[in-house]
């Protein structure tokens, strides 16, 4: 068995003005240095992940980084993507930058999937989760055999609507994937 093929969920950066904070946009450089020694630490060889502004792309850019390959699940269109989930918050040149990154490396690699779903919203989002634990599922299975592994960045507050971490991580373990969880608030790798 080689390294790991990491699904991963996490939460979006806040809008200003987010009561109670889930994810603070001061904690978005901690997480990623998180990221950074997790991937090492793991030996993840492929990433799948959406590409919302925060957890997802904070995770894309470290696997970029390291020249990892990582598979982009996307609901609907780059650019539909991008005006809901991307540029609606604080600093938004700051993270379409980064999503249009993610999308051009991911697109040139082949690694781009939109699922092209009609509707926007929970049952798109939803699709989408489902897809990158099937994607991680079937790159684990390989060839080569490598280990799946489920991250999720969150605030563990549990979430009334739709929660995207926590269905990919019922999803990924059913699939025999390790699970760990960070938080979003205070960013630590956890121990082994």
């Amino acid at each position: 068995m080689t390294g790991a093929v990491l699904a991963f969920a996490g939460r979006r950066i806040d809008a200003p003005g987010t009561v109670p904070a889930r994810f603070p946009p001061e904690m978005a450089a901690p997480l990623r240095t998180v990221f950074d020694a997790l991937l090492a630490r793991e030996e993840v060889e492929v990433v799948v992940s959406s590409g919302a502004c925060g957890a997802d792309l904070l995770l894309l850019d470290a696997a970029e980084a390291r020249g990892l390959r990582a598979r982009l699940v996307l609901p609907f269109a780059p650019e539909t993507f991008r005006a809901a989930s991307v540029t609606d918050r604080s600093d938004p040149e700051h993270w379409g930058a980064r999503f249009d990154r993610a999308v051009a490396r991911a697109r040139a690699a082949g690694d781009l999937l939109d699922l092209d779903c009609a509707v926007q919203g929970g049952p798109a989002y939803a699709a989408a989760t489902e897809a990158i634990v099937v994607e991680a599922a079937a790159l684990a299975k390989g060839p080569p055999h490598r280990r799946g592994l489920a991250v999720i960045a969150v605030d563990h507050r549990p979430r009334t609507s739709t929660d995207a971490s926590r269905d990919l991580a019922a999803l990924a373990t059913r699939e025999g994937f390790e699970l760990i969880t960070l938080s979003t608030l205070d960013p630590q790798l956890p121990a082994r």
